[in-house]
């Protein structure tokens, strides 16, 4: 696995200790597909940069970074435009990190890295479960011709895990064929977090699940830091509480996509990355 990363900085606190660490951040970045503005390679270091202006400690789940080992394993090492070795790179580092049951919490990059990472989650762990938070459907069948798109990630993670396994909420802005789809396959809240995702927490006890979270699910107003930004989100308060909902489940793996620093001038989407980062190893790390 460490023959295809790149060491960088680490994310606040993480441990040298890969063996003993229950929480396994990796970096993807890649932006190959963006259909608009790229940039998000730049998301996995920025998200570690500005970690360092956050306190350890979470008031919301009253936990502290110094009580969980997480390791930072730095970024796959991408090769400039080539999509599919990039995404097989992606692929083996990250089942490595499933196969010696730790939990990964992936950094990109666009949207499209999920899909690898999906890919290996679900062979360790059948029947998952996969939560969509998003601005976008992402449930084209191609884009432009191209199947391997940010704009189709979640279709292709209909053939990994099935339509009615996705659970999609913020979604407010796709082709009326992507809605037309998700009404009748995935689980689809066009708009809302909070609400939903509450009410099917009791179906989702006791089944493993994924959390694939974009940040343009979060209104530009808060989150301007991504290539397609949708305005209509939710806040970042609402986010934060998402994955503090979640944390009683059986949560296996996560990623946070398309932060895009070119276009954060003041930082405050890298913040609030860093912070979900933080919130997410709390939630569902464990503690030393």
């Amino acid at each position: 696995m460490f023959d295809l990363l790149d060491r960088c900085s680490g994310f606040m606190g993480s441990s040298q200790d890969y063996s003993n660490s229950s929480v396994v951040l990796v970096g993807a970045p890649m932006d190959f597909t963006v259909s608009f503005r790229p940039g998000t390679r730049q998301g996995p270091q920025s998200i570690r940069q500005v970690s360092i202006g956050l306190e350890e400690y979470s008031v919301m789940l009253d936990r502290d970074l110094a009580d969980y080992a997480y390791y930072d394993a730095g970024d796959v090492a991408i090769p400039f435009g080539h999509v599919l070795e990039s995404l097989e790179r992606i692929s083996k580092v990250v089942g490595n990190i499933v196969q010696d049951d730790k939990f990964p919490l992936v950094l990109g990059g666009e949207h499209l890295v999920s899909l690898p990472v999906i890919e290996q989650v679900v062979k360790k762990h059948p029947g998952l479960k996969v939560l969509h938070f998003d601005a976008h459907a992402d449930l084209r069948q191609d884009y432009m011709g191209q199947t391997l798109s940010h704009a189709s990630v979640m279709r292709r993670v209909t053939d990994l895990v099935g339509s009615q396994n996705i659970y999609q909420f913020g979604i407010r802005s796709g082709t009326r064929e992507e809605f037309d789809y998700a009404r009748g396959n995935t689980r689809m809240y066009p708009g809302k977090v909070l609400e939903p995702l509450k009410q099917v927490l009791m179906e989702l006890s006791g089944h493993p699940v994924y959390i694939t979270l974009d940040i343009d699910v979060v209104d530009p107003a808060y989150a301007p830091g991504t290539g397609t930004a949708e305005p209509g989100g939710c806040s970042s308060a609402e986010i934060l509480e998402a994955i503090h909902v979640l944390k009683d489940l059986n949560v296996v793996g996560m990623d946070l996509v398309e932060i895009s620093p070119v276009y954060d001038h003041s930082e405050r989407t890298a913040l609030l990355g860093a912070k979900l980062v933080r919130e997410a190893i709390l939630a569902f790390g464990k503690p030393k």
